[in-house]
C-alpha cells in the first residue's frame, strides 16, 4: 500500500513530465499572439511618429517624440471625417436591414412548411460557393438599370441579405420548440408578433455575431464601393485611404494614422461584443 508521501512523489513526477508539452503548447501560444499584435503595434507606434521617422534605417520601434499631427492633418487638411462618416452610416446601415431581412428569412426555412423548402434552401446553400466576385458585373448592370450608380442604396443593397446569415439564423432557431410557437398561435399572436416578440428576444446571441460580420465586412469592404461610387465626396474609409496612398505615397506616418482609424473602431467593436460572439458561434455551431 502506498504511502501519502509516495503518491505525492508519484503526483509530482506526473506533473514535471507534463509540464515541457504545456510549455511548449503556451510559448507557441504566445508567439503566435505577438506575431499577430508587432504589425498593429508598429502601425500604431508610426502613427505617433515625426514624419520621416518611419522610414529610418534601422527601423524604429517607438517614436523619439510623440505627435499627432498626423492625425489633425487627416480631419484638417484631407477631411478623413467625412470619409469615416460614410464608412459608419453604410456600414451602419447594411447591418441593421441586413439583421432584419436575414433573420425573417432563417425565421421561414426553420418553422415555416411550404412547398420546395428544402430544395430552396440547398439551393442557396450551393450558391455559396460562387465567388462574390463573379456577380459583380451583372449587379452592377441591374442597379445601372435601377439609376442607383453613385448613390448610398448602391453600396447598401448588395449586404442587404447574405446567404451565411440565412443559414446562421436558421440553424439556430432549430433548437427551438415548435411547441413554443404554437402557444404563442394559440393565445392570438401573429406571425409577425410571433417573429418580433419571441424570435428576436430567443436569438440575441446569434443576431450579435452575425451583426459583427456584417458591420467589420461593409467596414473593410473596399471592391464595390470602388466599384459603385464616383463622386469623392462619397468614398468610404478604405476607399479614400487608398487614394491618399497615392498622393502620399512618401508619408508613411500619415498613411499609418488613416489605418489606425480604419481598424480602431471594429477592433474596440469586436472587444464590447466578444462574449456574445463567441456564445453565438458556439450555439450555431451545434445546433441542427
Amino acid at each position: 500500500m502506498l504511502s501519502v508521501t509516495s503518491v505525492e512523489k508519484i503526483t509530482l513526477s506526473r506533473r514535471i513530465r507534463s509540464l515541457p508539452p504545456a510549455l511548449l503548447l503556451y510559448g507557441a501560444l504566445a508567439a503566435g499572439v505577438a506575431l499577430t499584435l508587432l504589425p498593429l503595434l508598429w502601425m500604431l507606434a508610426a502613427s505617433l511618429m515625426p514624419a520621416g521617422e518611419a522610414n529610418s534605417y534601422p527601423p524604429r520601434l517607438w517614436p523619439s517624440a510623440v505627435t499627432f499631427e498626423h492625425y489633425i492633418a487627416l480631419f484638417t487638411r484631407l477631411d478623413l471625417g467625412r470619409y469615416l462618416l460614410n464608412s459608419a452610416l453604410l456600414a451602419s446601415a447594411t447591418t441593421m436591414i441586413s439583421l432584419f431581412i436575414n433573420s425573417m428569412a432563417g425565421y421561414a426555412f426553420a418553422k415555416f412548411r411550404f412547398r420546395y423548402r428544402d430544395r430552396l434552401f440547398q439551393g442557396l446553400l450551393a450558391a455559396m460557393v460562387i465567388p462574390a466576385q463573379v456577380a459583380m458585373l451583372p449587379l452592377f448592370l441591374l442597379l445601372k438599370q435601377f439609376g442607383l450608380i453613385n448613390t448610398y442604396w448602391g453600396v447598401i443593397i448588395p449586404g442587404m441579405a447574405s446567404i451565411f446569415g440565412i443559414f446562421l439564423i436558421r440553424q439556430y432557431l432549430l433548437a427551438i420548440p415548435d411547441s413554443l410557437l404554437d402557444a404563442a398561435r394559440m393565445d392570438g399572436a401573429g406571425e409577425f408578433r410571433i417573429y418580433w416578440s419571441l424570435i428576436l428576444p430567443l436569438c440575441r446571441p446569434i443576431l450579435v455575431t452575425l451583426a459583427i460580420f456584417t458591420f467589420l465586412g461593409a467596414w473593410n469592404d473596399f471592391m464595390w464601393p470602388l466599384i459603385v461610387l464616383t463622386d469623392s465626396s462619397m468614398y468610404t474609409l478604405p476607399v479614400a485611404l487608398a487614394n491618399l496612398l497615392g498622393e502620399h505615397v512618401q508619408d508613411t506616418e500619415l498613411m499609418m494614422a488613416g489605418s489606425v482609424l480604419t481598424v480602431l473602431p471594429v477592433m474596440l467593436l469586436f472587444v464590447a461584443l466578444q462574449k456574445y460572439y463567441i456564445a453565438g458561434i458556439m450555439l450555431g455551431g451545434m445546433k441542427g
